[in-house]
């Protein structure tokens, strides 16, 4: 029977379970002993090799990196790297920003604003949903001020301030830049392909409002792998700039206490950025690259994972315990784990 909550054209036959992607178990809960939930997903860490496939050779991989996906925000560095290479030029922290899933503190809101004033805009301009900040923390000290959701507040608002600006810098028209066949659209569309190598899928639009690519892991982890690489190899480049804006202000890319910040604070030279229903990306110095998407969704397994993964390339993943694992707690104490099962191959 068709759910009654949900309008006639948004109401679809069921999937086919054929079709599905073949998912692997990669991440467990634990609770004094007993595996409580567990998590399916798909990883892949890639590397450059220009005698291989696309230039790509796959080190290892887990479930179904191959199967199309959403990256949901991942895709917002290749979108900030488009834009630059139309002549957007900002501050390191205004385009980390850019390339951000903000928490919404007042440096974020801040910065936003910043990018619109220095091109002749206002908040009028942005054509993102409206959201309250992200972050708990943020969240709540902006509901305690009296704070609505706005444009400026929602976790994307740097990314379209910086859509905005780029098209003042070109002429283009500000009012419809997230129309697919916007030249601005049609530039991050040509950047992604570039960059993973692959035609999507398909598109969809994202909850802010801009195109979406259905891509794959693989081709995700190529673009990370070239975005980080880019910083010493090709430094003048606009994946360069992005990367090497992410690195210097992970703060602006996430927020404090966020565990991508972390991650880019603890790991010096990484590029790393997540997406909404459990995708995680992180591109390495040498270009070698891991992507992670969590079948269900879920946020918790997304990290641990990506330790995981990285630890498997002999990355010193020491500095990363406090995100590499998760406590359950009982009565107060620890009495479990969320930890990523062993799901890197045998050599």
């Amino acid at each position: 029977m068709l759910s009654p909550a949900l309008p006639v054209h948004a109401q679809a036959p069921n999937p086919d379970v054929t079709a599905l992607p073949r998912h692997a178990p990669l991440a467990v809960q634990t609770r004094d002993g007993l595996v409580e939930s567990v998590h399916y997903g798909s990883v892949i860490s890639t590397a450059p090799d220009e005698s291989d496939d696309g230039g790509l050779r796959t080190l290892f991989s887990a479930g179904d990196p191959l199967a199309p996906f959403y990256p949901r925000s991942s895709l917002k560095p290749l979108q900030a790297a488009a834009m630059v290479s139309a002549g957007l030029d900002l501050p390191a922290d205004l385009l980390a920003l850019t390339a951000a899933s903000h928490s919404g503190a007042a440096i974020h809101r801040d910065g936003a604003l910043r990018i619109l004033e220095m091109h002749g805009l206002t908040a009028d301009a942005l054509e993102n949903s409206t959201d309250l900040p992200y972050g708990p923390d943020e969240r709540e000290e902006w509901l305690h001020a009296g704070g609505i959701a706005t444009q400026i507040t929602q976790n994307c608002s740097g990314k379209h301030a910086a859509m905005a600006a780029t098209c003042v810098i070109n002429g283009w028209p500000v009012r419809g830049y997230l129309d697919p066949e916007h030249p601005l659209q049609l530039l991050v569309a040509a950047t992604v392909r570039d960059l993973t190598g692959e035609e999507p899928e398909r598109t969809s639009t994202d909850g802010c409002g801009t195109p979406l690519f259905a891509l794959t892991l693989r081709g995700m982890a190529r673009a990370f792998g070239r975005l980080a690489a880019a910083v010493v190899a090709d430094p003048g480049s606009p994946e360069a700039a992005v990367g090497r804006a992410m690195m210097q202000r992970p703060e602006m890319v996430a927020g404090e206490g966020r565990d991508v910040t972390e991650l880019m604070r603890l790991l010096p030279g990484a590029v790393a950025k997540d997406g909404f229903e459990g995708v995680q990306l992180v591109g390495l110095p040498d270009g070698r690259a891991v992507a992670v998407k969590i079948s269900d969704g879920g946020d918790r397994a997304r990290m641990p994972v990506t330790v995981r993964a990285l630890e498997a390339l002999d990355v010193d993943t020491s500095t990363l315990a406090g995100i590499a694992t998760g406590v359950v707690l009982g009565g107060g104490r620890t009495v479990g784990q969320l930890t990523a099962t062993d799901f890197v191959p045998a050599t």
